[in-house]
């Protein structure tokens, strides 16, 4: 049998099993093409079994492929650091609005508006997107009643349809502990002075 009659003889079989191993098919093919190149560039005289060497180094290639894959995966995601990307959002054109100006805004809008329980869960839903199950635990309320809260606070928000000035928002220890839960991702220091401000 001559080189050519063994690729088109073994060729769907390879395939199909390099597609099983990493479940593409352009993979797959890719990968059987590279397993004929490097067979074809071999001393045909040392291989015994033709058909036992090509599966041998399809189902090499295939899993080195999966390993390539995730290697190159996990080097993706450690790269990715939450302050990196803080870092970078700082210095991006976005950091040149004056954030902190309107976070106040929005929030002095909301002190005025909303009821302490209603700013509560108005907030911790919409800005940290806790489930009512989480705030049920912190307030020691009904999920149903939780929900009316949630609707009559944003029902109050959309009444507001003038534009918002920039305000100082009175409660100034309010506002950096919110920038501190946004920033640092941790909100159990904004959730106790939510308590507080309930109290």
């Amino acid at each position: 049998m001559n080189q050519a009659q063994a690729i088109s003889l073994y060729q769907p079989v390879l395939k199909s099993i390099a597609f099983r191993i990493v479940g593409s098919l352009a993979d797959a093919e890719d990968i059987v093409q590279d397993t004929f190149l490097k067979w074809l560039s071999t001393d045909q005289k040392k291989i015994e079994n033709t058909k036992s060497y090509l599966i041998q180094a399809v189902t090499n290639n295939s899993i080195n492929h999966l390993n390539s894959l995730k290697r190159k995966k996990n080097e993706l995601l450690d790269t990715i650091n939450q302050s990196q990307l803080m870092e970078k959002y700082r210095e991006s054109d976005f950091a040149k609005f004056d954030f902190e100006n309107e976070i106040a805004a929005a929030l002095s809008v909301m002190h005025k508006k909303l009821e302490p329980l209603e700013k509560s869960i108005y907030i911790l839903r919409e800005f940290f997107d806790l489930e009512y199950d989480h705030l049920q635990e912190i307030f020691d309320k009904k999920k149903d009643n939780l929900r009316q809260l949630f609707s009559r606070a944003k029902d109050k928000l959309n009444q507001e349809n003038r534009k918002i000035k920039s305000i100082a928002v009175k409660p100034i220890p309010f506002l950096e502990s919110f920038k501190s839960a946004c920033n640092k991702g941790q909100i159990e220091q904004f959730v106790q002075h939510l308590k507080k401000d309930l109290v």
